[in-house]
């Protein structure tokens, strides 16, 4: 029988998926065969998996740490937020139709058999699962309609170890809200983790000790605060980092904050490299400054578009290119650089026709089906970089067809034999459907270098390992839950 253990928290971002994601890596370690799973996850940082299917990032980072294949079965129901519309409700990998709330709510049958099949998936292939929850489970108004939290723990008989984070305040109130409100519920929870702590852990004991004479749930480990792991953030919460350079001579990139901003961890591996500072913004003096601009993916491309010519930053744009600063579109953002995004089944706007950036001599039509591929791809001839590079890896999440004829990328999808062009330039503009682009490490340092041979300085030959440094910084987690978590409590739970 396949044992579990699940990870739910005092509220969002009190770093579950993170605990997650070091508990896999600490079970794989011990020679466990051990997955993921969280049943309903709202992100708009999304991964595709091997069989062309939608997942969040958290999982996909999970499974990473798990040393498993990313799978639409450790994530059945994924919500993107598309605005007012509601959000897009991706059931096993595939779209099934954007809901609003008091919808979704209905449909909840249907998203339960969803999770109970690919529960039933999931045991059957591994001996540990490591369930994931969502926000808190002591939202009273949610606790009937919820398929997330204690829903999952009573169709699993899964223990829960409960996460505070005590950067925010008041984390004891909120443990012991939690377990208050759960009426019989309370009763899978089994311990507490404390996390983000900064201070003197003599202060912090009595009211660990207090905590449990009150709940009579222990606290089986205190968790530091660690500032930025390296590793994918669950939701745009990580993006105010800014990551200087180590040469004093900065290559400035600068990401625009879109409003509906999707998938910016494309963009994580430039934090690792010396000579780049990165910076999501849409300030002015960030934009005329940088040495490189990105547009990056959308969850509504359309209205990000309208919202980037209303405040004036088409403008900036324009004139940044005027100034020979290069300017990369990726997904959404490509579609925003062409002539026109046409939308004729009201797929993002009840505009038809809405007018693009005009930086590219392309057009783009909204479908009602979405692409989702993992890809394997080869450069021709991008901006900056002097020569072809081979052998890149990425993939596709979008809406919408732009049809080109030579393409800056031939891309051949999934297991499909057929080879595609993707991508168009225009000068230093450019664009691309291909997300993880940056994943690639020659094809990252070949356009870090082209920028560094445009302002004056010499290329560096050190090409940075990303995946290797991804896969030391889940290594160097996993250590520190060892140090500061109870593991042998842990382990009796899941025995």
């Amino acid at each position: 029988m396949t044992r579990s253990l699940m990870i739910q928290g005092t509220g969002s971002g009190v770093g579950k998926s993170f605990i997650v994601a070091g508990l896999c890596r600490i079970f794989r370690d011990m020679g466990i065969r051990v997955a993921p799973f969280k049943s309903q996850n709202m992100a708009l940082n999304s991964f595709v998996t091997k069989e062309g299917g939608e997942i969040g990032r958290a999982q996909a980072l999970q499974a990473e740490a798990a040393g498993v294949e990313p799978s639409v079965y450790m994530n059945p129901i994924l919500l993107k937020a598309t605005g007012e519309s509601g959000a897009q409700v991706v059931i096993l990998g595939k779209v099934h139709s954007t809901m609003k709330a008091i919808d979704y709510y209905k449909f909840r049958k249907v998203a339960w058999e969803a999770v109970r099949d690919a529960w039933e998936r999931m045991s059957r292939e591994y001996e540990l699962i490591v369930i994931e929850g969502a926000g808190s489970p002591a939202e009273i108004n949610l606790v009937k309609e919820e398929i997330v939290n204690m829903a999952v723990a009573r169709h699993t008989g899964s223990p829960v170890i409960l996460v505070g984070d005590i950067d925010r305040g008041g984390v004891f109130a909120s443990l012991y809200g939690t377990v208050a409100l759960l009426d019989g519920d309370a009763d899978y929870i089994r311990a507490f983790i404390i996390n983000k702590f900064r201070g003197d852990m003599e202060i912090l004991r009595p009211g660990n000790r207090l905590i449990e004479d009150k709940t009579g749930v222990p606290v089986i480990g205190v968790l530091p605060y660690v500032g930025d792991l390296g590793l994918h953030e669950e939701d745009g919460l990580g993006i105010e980092r800014i990551k200087p350079s180590a040469d004093g001579r900065p290559i400035r990139i600068t990401v625009l904050r879109l409003r509906y901003i999707s998938n910016f961890t494309d963009f994580d591996p430039f934090l690792y490299e010396p000579d780049v500072e990165l910076q999501y913004s849409l300030r002015e003096e960030d934009i005329i400054n940088s040495d490189l601009i990105i547009i990056p993916g959308s969850k509504n491309t359309v209205r990000d578009l309208l919202y980037l010519r209303q405040s004036g930053i088409e403008d900036l744009l324009r004139n940044a290119v005027s100034k020979e600063i290069p300017l990369i579109g990726i997904c959404g953002g490509y579609q925003m650089l062409g002539k026109v995004i046409r939308d004729p089944y009201g797929v993002e706007s009840p505009e038809k026709d809405v007018k693009g950036l005009c930086f590219l001599d392309t057009e783009t039509v909204l479908d009602t089906e979405k692409s989702t591929f993992q890809v394997m791809a080869e450069s021709v001839d991008i901006p900056l970089i002097d020569q072809g590079v081979k052998g890149l890896r990425g993939y596709e999440i979008h809406v919408g067809r732009t049809p080109v004829t030579s393409g800056l990328f031939r891309i051949t999808r999934g297991g499909e034999g057929q080879v595609i062009p993707d991508g168009a330039s225009n000068g230093d503009v450019w664009g691309t459907y291909i997300h993880g682009i940056f994943d690639n490490d020659s094809f990252r340092r070949s356009l870090i270098n082209g920028l560094r041979i445009r302002k004056g300085f010499e290329p560096l030959d050190t090409v940075i390992e990303y995946s290797a440094l991804r896969d030391k910084a889940l290594d160097r987690w996993a250590d520190l839950l060892r140090e500061n978590l109870d593991m042998e409590f842990i382990m009796k739970l899941v025995s």
